[in-house]
């Protein structure tokens, strides 16, 4: 038997006693069984976040700004980290991990650069950290560290970003890195552009908020039926984590890369475009004028 008949039927064999697993699981264990907890009051809790409340220093605060702080610590310490202990150590030659920080800020740097080839410096830097941010909270529930709430019950904590108060602060943040963007290119001109999408932030804030939210439902879904319990909430779980950590970095930079490009162009490149295009206009009408 050659190599690739084997690596098939080892894919199978895998596959079938994850799926016999699964199914010896669901069979054994009563399917109506449930939690004590209304599932209601566990989506509402979930979203809204009333009733589980951690104590930070005598008051009472969501799990999510728990996680947002302990995300925020892991960042800057890591960066810090590589500071002092890592780069200074670069060589002309990188090793694999200069390379992929390299390619990480490498990836960030041209999303800014090819959305804004006229103002990109504080641009590339900001979608670097928002995209870190994004995708480390994100995943950073993956962790599951539990925390006691104040009602005496036992939960993980949950993505920063599946709180709306986080999401709306995100959102309105990049919206001023958009604003200032447009006051450098074009003075009080770029805050009037800006201000044409007053939409935008809330566009932001809502798109993160859903996807995160999404995310964590389906996950309190499937653990509050224990005759789901077995093995799929780890792969949907991961599944959901690692799908929304990527889309939303992605969404959010380009997002916000886009529009700071598209404010912070200065006058004379507008007027030009502008010219080209009636321009290209004016001849597209002509040749349909002479094809008749």
């Amino acid at each position: 038997m050659d190599r690739a008949k084997k690596k098939t039927l080892i894919t199978v064999l895998v596959l079938v006693t994850v799926a016999a697993a699964l199914i010896v699981g669901i069979i054994l264990t009563d399917p109506l069984y449930t939690s004590e907890e209304d599932i209601s009051a566990v989506m509402k809790d979930a979203v809204l976040h009333e009733e589980n409340k951690v104590d930070l220093f005598g008051l009472e605060v969501n799990p999510g700004l728990i996680s947002a702080i302990a995300v925020t610590l892991i960042l800057l310490v890591f960066a810090l980290v590589v500071r002092i202990f890592v780069i200074p150590r670069f060589k002309n030659i990188p090793g694999k991990f200069q390379l992929f920080l390299e390619s990480i800020v490498g990836l960030f740097d041209g999303i800014a650069k090819g959305n804004s080839p006229h103002r990109n410096g504080f641009l590339g830097a900001y979608v670097f950290v928002a995209g870190v941010y994004i995708f480390t909270s994100t995943v950073f529930e993956l962790i599951g560290i539990p925390v006691v709430t104040t009602s005496g019950h036992s939960l993980s904590l949950p993505a920063p970003l599946s709180d709306i108060n986080a999401a709306i602060a995100l959102g309105f943040l990049s919206y001023f890195v958009i604003m200032s963007g447009g006051i450098a290119g074009a003075g009080l001109r770029g805050v009037g552009r800006t201000l044409k999408d007053f939409s935008l932030p809330l566009s932001m804030s809502f798109r993160l908020f859903g996807a995160m939210l999404s995310g964590l439902l389906v996950t309190e879904l499937v653990y509050y039926y224990l005759a789901l319990s077995f093995v799929l909430p780890v792969i949907v779980g991961v599944l959901f984590t690692l799908l929304h950590a990527v889309i939303q970095t992605y969404v959010l930079v380009m997002l916000t890369s886009m529009f700071y490009g598209e404010v912070s162009e200065p006058a004379e490149h507008r007027d030009k475009k502008k010219k080209k295009s009636k321009s290209s206009r004016r001849q597209a009408g002509d040749a349909a004028i002479q094809t008749q």
